[in-house]
């Protein structure tokens, strides 16, 4: 358990250093323009910014009232498109079962519209003793248009094993039960949690209540194949970012 309550202190303590504002050049013009961006060079009396978007700009000398290098100014939420998110975790909660503490990893593809409104769809890698692959959608909605805000979201799909069956020990094999063929199952997730803002990323924390149906299947000399069931309902403790 200290071993999962460490690596979810780390997983915050990255989120928060990937949270800190990126520091942009910026070249206040003489017109009253600011450019953001990247200052490639200064060369024969001219300045070479490049911008977040890839393009680049050059300015005379004579045009540039100063330049610095600062936090742009955070201009509100992106308010529709495509994105791409990475997010990690543990399921934690005392209950009975057989996985102590599941981990999961997931990518997301996104489509916000109206700001407020992001639908995911999304797959990755998780460990419920053994590893799966979730697929699911989500919507996420955020409350506010603002740098810092908390926000709602359910996502719901099914988790498929991978790795092939898992072979019993011959210890086992000798008391009629023969290897075990995982199964996949329903998953669902919805929770809440609060999400931090840049310019051209946001970073995230959630919390939500998890829960997986897996099952396996396994042949005993006596009953022939027996089917065995596992529901796994856990705190989901997740941190992200998003692009």
């Amino acid at each position: 358990m200290k071993k999962h309550i460490l690596i979810a202190i780390i997983l915050i303590i990255f989120g928060f250093q990937l949270s800190a504002q990126k520091a942009k050049d910026v070249l206040y013009l003489k017109n009253g323009s600011i450019i953001y961006g990247k200052l490639i060079e200064i060369v024969d009396d001219q300045y070479k910014i490049q911008s977040s978007d890839g393009s680049i700009f050059i300015f005379k000398t004579s045009e540039v009232e100063k330049f610095s290098k600062e936090s742009p100014f955070f201009d509100g939420r992106k308010t529709a498109g495509f994105g791409f998110s990475l997010e990690a975790g543990l399921l934690v909660g005392s209950q009975h079962t057989d996985f102590s503490a599941p981990f999961s990893f997931n990518f997301l593809a996104s489509v916000t519209s109206n700001t407020k409104n992001i639908t995911s769809i999304g797959s990755g890698v998780e460990f419920f003793g053994r590893p799966y692959t979730p697929l699911f959608i989500e919507y996420k909605y955020i409350f506010y248009n603002k740098k810092t805000s908390p926000f709602f979201f359910a996502r719901g799909g099914a988790v498929i094993p991978f790795g092939g069956d898992e072979q019993t020990p011959s210890l086992i094999i000798n008391h009629n039960n023969g290897p075990k063929d995982y199964k996949g199952g329903a998953s669902f997730t919805f929770g809440t949690g609060i999400s931090w803002a840049k310019e051209d990323y946001e970073t995230f924390l959630s919390f939500g209540y998890r829960y997986a149906h897996t099952s396996y299947v396994q042949n005993d000399y006596n009953l022939g194949d027996v089917t065995y069931s596992n529901s796994l309902n856990r705190l989901e403790i997740k941190l992200g970012i998003k692009f």
